[in-house]
């Protein structure tokens, strides 16, 4: 028996220091921060962004109408969703609600894209419901008779016949304007200030009929205003936008006021800014679980520029089931056919590239 213990004794401390490692691997998994710090928040945006780029509309709305098609598929890919990824305006935020991720990215080429960002990010944290968000964006006094069962189209048509409001604009944008500098302490430019003033007047101009080029640009013969993509569906008929629930809407304004979602500068195909973003996730022992890409890959292609991309994206922290969502002609049977949706597998995708990633 005495000469067994050692034995006995080393399987012991091998299972102890196992149970150790695996922890620990457990741990380096789930090491995502819960909430970030104004500082870590602004430190991770500007460290990560790369300079101005140019984009042919201010893209201030989605125009992909069916957009929602997928996101059952996505559902059923992603089952326990870690960091997304994605590019341009509120379309991630009906992804985002949908898979409810830890963490978000949105890098875009143009900072355009990041005043819109810390404008929504503001009008969020500022309204305590999907009426009052509503309300705040468009700078319209609430009706009455809205609450948490209300639906989009029930808030849509109880703002439709609501006058915009100048005064209400000026101290709203006040609001924002006090939101980020003076609460948040974010260090914005004065031209992200005058950035942040413009996208905000956008929505006060056009109000919900807003679209993808009311302010300049081409974006295709259909294309839907923001209340036609509030009250959009999928296949089945499912309303997944972030303004369809309460549910919804509470899960983005929470994500917000944690500053979890880091909107970033920087093309998919420029030398930091996506590297940058998936170091960061790698430190972390996080993955990119959806990267929703639009239709930028068309741009790259025709920039000649795609191999750059490839290299970037295939340093990017994957698993089996990461996701890319892609923008695609000819979808929908509504008028002008419009865009739809697609997925992607990351992982094939990368391999496909042929990109070493270094």
């Amino acid at each position: 028996m005495t000469t067994r213990r050692p034995n006995v004794y080393i399987s012991a401390l091998f299972a102890l220091a196992l149970a150790f490692v695996l922890s620990g691997l457990r741990v380096a998994a789930d090491s995502l921060p819960t909430q970030l710090s104004d500082q870590d928040f602004w430190k991770l945006s500007s460290d990560f962004s790369e300079p101005d780029g140019f984009f042919r509309s201010d893209n201030l709305l989605s125009n992909e109408v069916w957009m929602q098609r997928v996101i059952p598929e996505l559902l059923s890919n992603i089952k326990s969703p870690s960091v997304y990824m994605g590019v341009g305006p509120e379309q991630n935020f009906t992804y985002i609600t949908s898979l409810k991720p830890k963490m978000v990215f949105i890098v875009d080429i143009r900072r355009g894209n990041l005043d819109l960002q810390l404008m929504y990010k503001a009008v969020f944290e500022l309204s305590s419901d999907r009426a009052a968000f509503v309300g705040r964006l468009f700078s319209k006094k609430r009706p009455d008779g809205l609450d948490r069962n209300s639906s989009a189209l029930d808030i849509f048509n109880a703002y439709r016949n609501v006058d915009t409001s100048e005064d209400l604009y000026k101290a709203n944008l006040k609001q924002i304007d006090d939101l980020l500098l003076n609460k948040h302490h974010f260090a914005l430019s004065d031209g992200d200030v005058t950035g942040v003033e413009y996208v905000y007047h956008a929505f006060y101009n056009f109000g919900p009929q807003l679209n993808y080029s009311s302010t300049g640009g081409f974006g295709g013969r259909y294309q839907p205003n923001y209340a036609d993509l509030a009250v959009a569906t999928d296949e089945a008929g499912s309303n997944h936008n972030f303004l369809a629930t309460e549910d919804n809407y509470q899960f983005m304004k929470t994500l917000e006021g944690k500053n979890m979602l880091v909107p970033v500068v920087g093309n998919f195909a420029g030398p930091k800014a996506i590297r940058a973003v998936g170091d960061y996730i790698r430190t972390k022992g996080a993955t990119v679980s959806a990267f929703y890409l639009s239709n930028v890959e068309q741009y790259l292609y025709q920039d000649r520029i795609w191999g750059n991309f490839c290299r970037n994206i295939a340093t990017l922290p994957l698993e089996p089931s990461s996701t890319f969502i892609r923008s695609v002609r000819g979808g929908g049977a509504g008028p002008g056919g419009g865009l739809n949706s697609e997925l992607g597998n990351m992982q094939a995708d990368v391999k496909d590239c042929g990109a070493s990633g270094q």
